[in-house]
């Protein structure tokens, strides 16, 4: 199981999700800081990834790119993507 995380918002659930499944999380680079992303790999063990441009109000485009990406790295495994709430 993969997630994919489309806001910072999201990130805190996803990891929850990970830490009790060993699912990887995908971000985006406006979701996680520096500091953050390492303590979560390294200290935590956790399959976390982060994209080098942001997804928060990303275009079609760069969200249609970041899936492929990452089915590109996880053939075959379910993925599963955030749908940011409506305003």
């Amino acid at each position: 199981m993969v997630y994919l995380v489309l806001e910072a918002a999201a990130v805190s659930e996803a990891i929850d999700i990970a830490k009790q499944s060993g699912a990887a999380v995908w971000v985006g680079s406006d979701a996680l800081t520096d500091d953050e992303l390492l303590c979560l790999r390294v200290e935590k063990g956790l399959n976390l990834t982060r994209f080098t441009y942001p997804l928060s109000h990303a275009s079609s485009e760069t969200i249609e790119k970041a899936i492929a990406t990452v089915v590109e790295h996880h053939p075959n495994e379910t993925l599963w993507i955030q749908h940011p709430a409506l305003p």
